[in-house]
């Protein structure tokens, strides 16, 4: 059927298919170009990823001795996490601390007796506070779920509220502050008042509190009274000044009583020793004349020996913290802990208890012995927690209480157990009371540190094997990766030796093979770790000790880690294994020295901005596009070419059928002429 001519139709000479397959011959040089431009976007895309695999080389290599590297880092490791536990920053010191921590911090929460599902709360006003925060809100009556969903609406992360089934049909009340702290109790008035006492919440009971009265009249001075002043409320004793405080009626130290007071110190400055000048020595009159017959006789001037002159040492700082005590009747006397510096007034409470064991309180007594600071007290009170403004829960799950910890020894009160002001930079979390000390530790984060070495090796492997691949047409150096996936090894296996003949690459792999092999100098002694393979990190062909045969994979200057060399290192010689990535050798504050140092020295040129990377697909990208504009040059052509030779097929095919047609016309005239002639 495909050799049957139709007119109009088919072409009878299938001009189709004859001018494609010119065609196909005049689209040959357009081909090559498209593929030449490919073949250039392929090697692209090699260019950038080689590009970012230098980025993250240079990025890890930086990370190793930049202002933020994991050198300076700081881990805080506990004995007992369970007690407490910790964080820390790179402000903090290296060092050990004991803590023994008596108390944890707690915030009130108060249960009711059981009450019945249909237990109903009255309409009203409700008022709570929270320390010195006052939460009131009306509500219009209704179940305990709902009172309780609208105190935790209400609440504004400070006061909550839950239902406990604790037997079948009733449930609890529980009323909770969200903040600890002896200074956050929570407290109720009002229609919340009377809600507690007639759910067996609370009860009441008289105020325990009691003033103890800074005045004139009643305080005993124990030093010159010029070093002691009283202003209003707050009582100052200045630097060698001493002061009794009477509390009278005296008040009997056992539990739950507690003793509260605010202070504050004023450091003052400290001036410049003079040393003063010698004696004069004593006023000696002269030793007098006498006058006969003109003639005048004087005495021999008078002189006293004097002793040589010593200077007096200059005045000793005094620095005594631990200025507060506290007096029993009996005469003893304990020292509070030591008072922390505070520019402003800062409350501390003490349970009577720990301090007296059951003596009778008489008098806070207060001898400042330092030479540079004064301290001023007021607020003193002595009160039971658990009765205050008459109200008293019945049922505590738990009472308002400051964390108490011995840091050293020296007992330390904070109103949570996230406690960010006590060591510099770090950070403490009490977790647990432990009646024993529990070591907590500050030290160099040391797995940091690995990780990073970890990820520079990896980084410096991966863009090893890249450029293996690329510049060798040898397929064992992929089948020597065994971490690839077959996916990437086929995807490694199409780039295999694409820039072969490209010096650029061989010569950054034979800079970093020499980096990474080469000593650099450290404040070590006797050539103490100034190679990376002191420290377990090698690009040796063969680790000492092993067998085996000749390996080629370990000639490619693939770094190799040993992990027990470099823990080893780390925990012995960590500030030589920081100088030996990075180190200031002549002393301007900037490395300058080290193998991260001149791996990022040597990776910089390539990456930045207009470096080499750059200035190569940059290439490629003008060559793609003049290949692109010379395509789309061959387009135009190729579609005037095409239509041309329509054009000529068409014309000679109406050409040939013309001749045809008049051929056609011939033969008929020839045949009729011929029978004309057979007739006759």
């Amino acid at each position: 059927m495909s050799d049957v001519y139709i007119p109009g139709i088919k072409s009878r000479f299938d001009t189709d298919r004859l001018i494609e397959g010119l065609m196909s011959v005049e689209r040959l040089p357009r081909e090559r170009t498209e593929r030449n431009v490919e073949q250039l976007e392929s090697q692209k895309g090699y260019w950038q990823e080689i590009g970012r695999r230098i980025s993250s080389l240079r990025e890890g290599a930086r990370s190793l001795y930049s202002f933020q590297n994991p050198f300076t880092e700081r881990v805080a490791r506990s004995a007992d996490e369970s007690v407490i536990t910790a964080t820390a920053t790179r402000e903090a010191a290296e060092r050990e601390y004991h803590f023994t921590v008596k108390q944890l911090a707690q915030a009130d929460r108060f249960l009711s007796r059981p009450l019945e599902d249909s237990f109903r709360v009255e309409p009203g006003t409700y008022t709570f506070s929270v320390g010195k925060d006052e939460i009131s809100f009306d509500f219009r009556g209704g179940t305990l779920k709902e009172f309780s969903d609208l105190i935790n609406r209400r609440g504004q992360g400070r006061l909550g509220a839950s239902l406990i089934a604790v037997e079948r049909g009733a449930r609890a009340l529980l009323i909770e502050s969200k903040v600890t702290g002896a200074e956050n109790r929570l407290g109720f008035s009002g229609d919340s008042e009377r809600l507690a006492y007639s759910t067996g919440m609370a009860e009441r009971m008289n105020d325990s509190r009691r003033e103890v009265p800074l005045q004139e009249n009643t305080l005993r001075y124990l030093s010159d009274r010029q070093y002691v002043d009283l202003k209003e409320t707050a009582l100052s004793v200045y630097a060698g000044g001493a002061v009794s405080v009477p509390v009278n009626p005296g008040i009997q130290a056992n539990a739950p009583w507690v003793i509260q007071f605010e202070t504050l110190t004023n450091l003052l400055p400290e001036e410049a020793w003079v040393e003063p000048p010698p004696p004069p020595g004593p006023d000696i009159p002269p030793g007098g004349e006498i006058t006969y017959g003109g003639v005048t006789i004087e005495n021999d001037p008078a002189s006293v020996p004097l002793p040589p002159w010593t200077p007096p040492s200059p005045p000793q700082r005094v620095d005594d913290p631990a200025m507060l005590s506290l007096v029993f009747s009996d005469g003893s006397k304990v020292s509070l802990p030591p008072v922390r510096d505070n520019p402003s007034f800062n409350a501390v409470r003490y349970n009577l208890d720990e301090i007296g064991g059951g003596r009778t309180l008489a008098a806070l007594e207060i001898t400042n012995r330092n030479t540079h600071r004064d301290i001023s007290i007021r607020n003193i009170q002595i009160f039971n927690p658990e009765a205050l403004g008459g109200f008293r829960p019945r049922n505590p799950v738990s009472t308002a209480q400051d964390a108490l910890i011995a840091m050293e020894g020296i007992d330390v009160r904070r109103d949570t157990n996230t406690i960010d002001d006590l060591i510099p930079g770090v950070t403490v979390t009490l977790r647990g009371v432990s009646p024993r000390p529990v070591n907590l530790g500050i030290e160099p984060d040391r797995e940091g540190v690995k990780d990073s070495v970890i990820t520079l090796v990896g980084n410096y492997n991966r863009l090893m094997a890249e450029m293996n691949v690329l510049t060798r047409n040898d397929d064992r150096v992929i089948d020597e990766l065994s971490y690839l996936s077959e996916d990437e090894r086929e995807d490694m296996r199409k780039r295999l030796g694409a820039f072969s003949g490209d010096s650029l690459l061989s010569q950054f792999k034979n800079s970093l093979q020499r980096a990474a092999a080469m000593a650099y100098r450290t404040s070590g002694q006797d050539q103490d770790y100034v190679l990376l393979a002191q420290i377990g990190v090698s690009t040796d062909a063969r680790r000492s000790g092993m067998g085996g045969g000749y390996d080629p994979a370990r000639l490619r200057g693939y770094l190799e880690i040993d992990e027990k060399a470099l823990d080893a290192a780390l925990e012995n010689k960590l500030p030589l294994v920081q100088e030996l990535f990075g180190y200031d050798t002549d002393g301007d504050l900037i490395v300058d020295s080290g193998v991260a140092y001149m791996i990022e020295s040597l990776s910089r040129p390539y990456v930045e901005s207009g470096g080499f990377i750059a200035l190569k697909t940059g290439t490629i990208d003008s060559r793609i596009s003049q290949d692109r504009r010379r395509i789309e040059t061959m387009d135009r052509q190729l579609a005037a070419r095409e239509a041309q030779l329509k054009m000529q097929y068409g014309q000679m095919e109406g050409a040939y059928n013309r001749m045809e047609q008049l051929s056609n016309s011939l033969d008929n005239f020839s045949r009729q002429s011929t029978s004309g002639n057979n007739n006759r």
